[in-house]
């Protein structure tokens, strides 16, 4: 018997699902896969983090279920983040709810607030979740531009003039994954003054505030007066303080919204397990030297990346934050697209890269390059990609499009 399920129908498989096979392949053929491709951070987390963890699971009442909101210490430290990194003074009973890594927090965000056919404004490319939280709650998504320019606020208008029924809501990104554009304050102060005017939420993703390069410092979008009102923001620990199989993340701001979070999140789940909830409050809490430490070894990696991908020929941009770089593909590969490319060059030097169709239609002529390997190896990396370069391989492969997610 064969079932044909509403929304798996429409969802395509996940942007990894079609490089995991081909680097499995590779692994087991003897090569030395470099995986640029995942941003999976690679760095430990910090000793004293760990150290935490440890003492408070040797205690047994630690064991019990937790709550699904979060600890009330661990919500407290997240708004006294908020309050030393943003300014923003948040109540941590009402406005801050503790999330299982800040792709559940959207999911079950856009779960709470969608009815079937609400259509949200969703920036293309982007990060998978943002677009299919909603279209897996039955949503209509209506593609922004990602780059924060002269031309987002015209888009924005259009968008919401010529959607029917009106926008429920809008979807930030900055510093964005996969392209790594940053957003000014000012810029935030224009959406919100628009979004209020025409009641729309805001949902902000601020997974990278803290990986930043050259002082250019990303701002919060409840810096806003006002902001407050009709936006929720997501951050993670995963990159931050490289805690990503910890899976901890935040959902703050509007009590509205986050109340209707919370409500949802107390019939799915019981909260990360307590011991782990006390050492991110550990972390929230104590020295932010360590933040200092991650950001600077990933600006090291970006320009060596940067750098030694030039000299072998294959010019990349250099951002402004995030831990990844959008890099247009080769010119003489360009008509591949990116999914056929991205195998091409795990096949032929053995450089795993993540196609950027799999964040969106947009990004078809883009990968994203993640810096989740040490030096030593991005410049091996780079070896490897200037020898492929400089045979001119055909660009022949049998890989199948992407499927595009219906809605």
């Amino acid at each position: 018997m064969s079932y044909d399920f509403h929304r798996i129908r429409r969802l395509p498989p996940y942007v990894f699902a079609h490089i995991d096979p081909i680097k499995a392949k590779a692994r087991a053929n003897g090569v030395d896969v470099i995986d640029l491709g995942m941003g999976n951070p690679d760095m430990p987390t910090p000793q004293h983090i760990v150290d935490k963890l440890k003492e408070t699971v040797k205690d047994p009442r630690t064991h019990r279920y937790s709550s699904s909101r979060g600890i009330p210490g661990l919500r407290k430290a997240q708004a006294s983040y908020y309050g030393r990194r943003f300014g923003v003074k948040l109540n941590p009973d009402t406005q801050v709810v503790a999330t299982l890594g800040s792709k559940e927090g959207f999911a079950n965000m856009a779960s709470a607030i969608t009815a079937p056919g609400d259509v949200v404004l969703v920036p293309n490319p982007t990060y998978p979740i943002h677009s299919f939280g909603f279209i897996m709650s039955g949503g209509v998504v209506r593609s922004m531009p990602a780059d924060p320019n002269e031309d987002f606020m015209r888009s924005l208008d259009r968008a919401v003039r010529h959607s029917i029924p009106k926008p429920i809501a809008l979807v930030l990104n900055y510093p964005a994954n996969p392209t790594a554009y940053t957003a000014t304050l000012d810029f935030y102060k224009e959406v919100v003054a628009y979004c209020k005017a025409h009641n729309i939420f805001i949902l902000s993703d601020l997974a990278y505030s803290e990986i930043y390069f050259d002082g250019e410092v990303p701002p919060s979008v409840l810096e806003v007066p006002g902001a407050i009102d009709i936006t929720v923001e997501f951050t993670s620990m995963s990159k931050t303080y490289s805690m990503p199989g910890w899976r901890v993340g935040f959902a703050v701001g509007n009590e509205r919204l986050i109340a209707a979070l919370a409500r949802v999140k107390s019939y799915l789940d019981y909260g990360a397990f307590t011991p782990i909830q006390v050492a991110a409050a550990a972390a929230l809490n104590g020295d932010d030297s360590v933040i200092s430490d991650v950001r600077e070894i990933y600006q090291a990696r970006r320009d060596v990346m940067v750098e030694s991908f030039g000299r072998a020929g294959w010019a990349l941009p250099s951002p402004k934050a995030t831990m990844f770089i959008w890099s247009p593909i080769p010119d003489q590969y360009a008509h591949l697209g990116s999914l056929e490319f991205a195998k091409l060059l795990i096949q032929e030097t053995g450089v795993a890269v993540a196609p950027g169709v799999g964040f969106g239609e947009y990004g078809d002529q883009y990968v994203r390059l993640a810096l989740v390997e040490n030096e030593q190896r991005i410049r091996q990396a780079a070896r490897n990609i200037k020898k492929f370069l400089s045979t001119g391989a055909s660009g022949r492969s049998n890989v199948v499009p992407l499927p595009q997610a219906a809605g």
